[in-house]
C-alpha cells in the first residue's frame, strides 16, 4: 500500500523527471504513512556515484520509471508511523536500509532485501532507485524493518554509512582471510576508504591502497592503509614483489585497467571483488587472466544486520566517512564535483 500525499504540506525533492534530463529540485506533496508505512524527516542524504550512473542512463537501460526523487543513503528521524508500523516511535534517530526488495520473498523475510528473489522483476532497487528516495525533505518507507535506529550518531555520518559503509562492510564479511593476508584496495574514494577503515577494524590484513589522486592517497592513509600506491606503468610488479600475491582485491572502480590490475596481482586461489560500476570487463576463462583457484564477487550493498553492524562499529569509532557537505539547493554543483573528481570521501545533502 502507497501513503496518502497531502495537498496542503509541501517539500523540496531532487527529482529525476525524465530519462536524458538533470535532475530538478521541485516541491511535492509529503506523504502520509499508511499501513506498514514510516515517514522519516530527512536530516542527511549522500550523494553515490550510483547517482550518476542513474542520470547518465539511457532509456531502457534500468527498470526504473520517472519520475521519482533521487537519494538512497538516508538519516533522519520518525516523523509518522503507518497504523500497522511497529517497533519505533515517532522522533526516533535512524538510518534507512535502502535496498528495498519484494518484501514477501525468503531472503526479504530476514532482511536480505539485496538479494530479493524477485530483483530482476521488479521495477525499482530501492530508495532513489526507482521508489523516491531521500533527496527531500521526506522519505516514505515501506515497513519499519528497513529503518536502524542510530543513537547518538551524527546523521551526516550515518546516512553515507548505509551504503558507503554498508557496501565494503558486505564486500569484506565474504572474505576468508587469515591474519597474514594481503588486500589491495583499488580507488580510495567515498567507499574504498571507508574499506580500509573495516579492514582494519575487523580483520588483521595488510591493506594496500592504491589510486590515481595523491588526494585519495592521503585519504587512505589517515584511514589506516599500510601502504599507498599511485598507479603507474610498475604498479602491479610492486604489489606482487610486497605482497606475494594478494588474497583478496576489492575494486571501487570497475574499469578495464582496475580490472586488469586486479587480476594480475591477485594470487592462486584469492578473490577479486567488483564494486565500482566503471563499465570495464574481465574476460572469464581457463586459462585465463585470474589465476587458478580465483574467485569474482560481484556484492551489491548488503543485509540490514550489517547495516547494523555498520552502525555499531561507527558509534564505536571505529569507521568515520570523511564528507563534504552541501545544502539541498546546492545539489547541482554536489553532483558536478563529484562527476569532475573533485569531492574527498562522500558529499552529503542538507536540508536547506
Amino acid at each position: 500500500m502507497v501513503g496518502v500525499v497531502t495537498a496542503t504540506r509541501k517539500t523540496p525533492a531532487l527529482r529525476l523527471v525524465a530519462w536524458g534530463s538533470p535532475p530538478s529540485l521541485v516541491d511535492v506533496g509529503v506523504p502520509e504513512p499508511t499501513g506498514t508505512e514510516v515517514l522519516v524527516r530527512v536530516e542527511a542524504a549522500g550523494i553515490c556515484h550510483s547517482d550518476l550512473h542513474v542520470l547518465d542512463a539511457a532509456p531502457g537501460a534500468l527498470p526504473y520509471r520517472p519520475p521519482f526523487t533521487l537519494g538512497h543513503e538516508i538519516a533522519g528521524h520518525v516523523a509518522a508511523l503507518g497504523g500497522e508500523a511497529s517497533g519505533l516511535a515517532a522522533g526516533e534517530r535512524v538510518a534507512v536500509y535502502g535496498p528495498w526488495g519484494c518484501g514477501t520473498c525468503r531472503r526479504c523475510a530476514v532482511g536480505e532485501d539485496n538479494h530479493c528473489d524477485l530483483r530482476a522483476e521488479l521495477s525499482w532497487s530501492g530508495a532513489g532507485l526507482g521508489r523516491d528516495g531521500g533527496m527531500a525533505g521526506y522519505v516514505l518507507v515501506p515497513h519499519s524493518r528497513h529503518l536502524v535506529p542510530i543513537g547518538d550518531l551524527d546523521v551526516t555520518q550515518a546516512a553515507p554509512l548505509t551504503d558507503a559503509g554498508l557496501t565494503p562492510y558486505h564486500a569484506v564479511a565474504g572474505l576468508k582471510l587469515a591474519e597474514d593476508a594481503s588486500v589491495v584496495v583499488i580507488g580510495v574514494g567515498g567507499l574504498g576508504h571507508v574499506a580500509i577503515q573495516i579492514l582494519r577494524a575487523v580483520t588483521r590484513a595488510r591493506v594496500f591502497a592504491v589510486d590515481v589522486r595523491e588526494d585519495a592517497l592521503d585519504l587512505a592513509h589517515r584511514s589506516g592503509a599500510d601502504r599507498t600506491l599511485c598507479t603507474g606503468a610498475g604498479t602491479a610488479a610492486v604489489l606482487r614483489r610486497e605482497t606475494g600475491g594478494a588474497d583478496a582485491v576489492l575494486d571501487f572502480v570497475g574499469g578495464d585497467p582496475t580490472l586488469a590490475l586486479g587480476a594480475e596481482v591477485l594470487r592462486p586461489g584469492g578473490t577479486l571483488v567488483i564494486v565500482g560500476s566503471g563499465g570495464g570487463k574481465l574476460t572469464i576463462a581457463k586459462p585465463g587472466p585470474l589465476p587458478q583457484g580465483a574467485s569474482v564477487s560481484l556484492p551489491f550493498w548488503g543485509s540490514s544486520r550489517e547495516l547494523r553492524e555498520v552502525i555499531a562499529l561507527a558509534r564505536a569509532g571505529s569507521i568515520r566517512v570523511e564528507t563534504e557537505q552541501f545544502p539541498l539547493s546546492a545539489a547541482e554543483e554536489a553532483f558536478t564535483r563529484l562527476r569532475d573528481g573533485h569531492i574527498r570521501g562522500r558529499a552529503v545533502l542538507l536540508p536547506d
